[in-house]
């Protein structure tokens, strides 16, 4: 039998919920700074190991289209105008997936969901969603972002 302090195990418990507090606003600063206009879209946050080798930060992209699921990401869709956020998943590490789940303090229905359709059924959970662009409207929308962004760095140099 293994005994657990429950002061060790509020103390981890707190940590989760700060955690997922932060998420939550990554998640509202991407929607509030409208990246593609009032137009929803994703937001894809997947860890990534720092240049140390030692320390994980998690990257927020916001994206039109969903990526591929992979292991150790999420995947949320946002509403600009809005605080609405939608998850679509979120797959931990496989190594974490028994902490996931059911009567596990760490147990989330959203992650064992998501661990689920990620191994039986990826290829709905990776399908698009009504609404969102195609490939080719996306692609414009790319363009014209990267085509802003060289006009304004071009009028900076002028200024400068």
């Amino acid at each position: 039998m293994l005994k657990i302090n429950p002061l060790d195990a509020h103390d981890r418990l707190l940590h989760l919920k700060k955690h997922d507090h932060s998420i939550g606003e990554c998640c509202q600063n991407l929607i509030d700074r409208e990246p593609f206009g009032k137009r929803p879209f994703y937001i894809f946050a997947h860890g990534r190991l720092d240049d140390d080798g030692i320390n994980t930060r998690v990257i927020w992209q916001p994206r039109l289209s969903k990526p591929k699921a992979q292991t150790n990401s999420m995947l949320f869709k946002g509403y600009p105008g809005s605080d609405r956020v939608d998850v679509i998943w979120i797959i931990p590490k496989r190594e974490l997936w028994p902490q996931s789940k059911k009567d596990k303090m760490t147990s989330s229905e959203i992650v064992t969901n998501s661990i689920h359709a990620f191994l039986h059924n990826r290829k709905k959970l990776e399908e698009p969603e009504e609404g969102d662009v195609t490939e080719e409207e996306g692609n414009a929308i790319y363009m014209q972002i990267m085509l802003e962004a060289k006009r304004k760095k071009m009028m900076q140099k002028l200024y400068d």
